[in-house]
């Protein structure tokens, strides 16, 4: 990621005579010279915006398949960062998508709420740090979810043979 750029001046356009053979009349040479820029660093310049461009297509791709995944849980549009071109236009050099990571009222809702969660966070093809630790705690939010259902289960378990062997008659007597 490129993460800072210093504008260059861009290159006014060559003054030409009236003969249209591209000579510049001798009041205008020191202007033209001032405001020129050197065949390497058009290059450079030209490097830089291609670079910012990828850069720009990458992080708004990346984003945009948190939103995909996220559905309903991202909580705003992606935002960016951006940073200036040589050519005066602005470059997306990073972005967010906000989601909701708070657990479902139900253990099951929880179970299904952490695993879009963590598909939204490993959604883009090179997920970034932050997304992988998003999906680190999706999967801790999983497991704990998964403890509360079995819990729940022994619970349940536990109360119908309570309930059963409360209930037995005795046929022996």
């Amino acid at each position: 990621m490129i993460s800072a750029v210093t504008p260059t001046t861009t290159a006014s356009p060559l003054l030409t005579s009236a003969t249209g053979q591209g000579s510049i009349h001798a009041t205008n040479q020191k202007h033209a010279a001032t405001t020129e820029t050197s065949p390497s660093q058009q290059q450079a310049d030209a490097r830089t915006i291609t670079e910012l461009a990828a850069t720009d297509s990458k992080v708004r791709a990346h984003e945009a398949a948190h939103l995909a995944a996220a559905q309903g849980l991202a909580t705003s549009g992606a935002s960016f960062s951006y940073t200036t071109g040589p050519d005066g236009k602005r470059y997306a050099i990073g972005g967010e998508v906000h989601i909701d990571t708070s657990e479902a009222q139900t253990p099951a809702e929880t179970l299904l709420k952490a695993d879009q969660i963590r598909r939204a966070a490993l959604a883009p093809a090179n997920p970034s740090a932050q997304d992988l630790q998003v999906a680190a705690m999706a999967e801790r939010m999983a497991a704990n979810a998964r403890l509360a259902l079995q819990q729940e289960q022994v619970a349940t378990y536990t109360q119908a043979n309570t309930r059963q062997s409360g209930t037995r008659l005795d046929t022996t007597a």
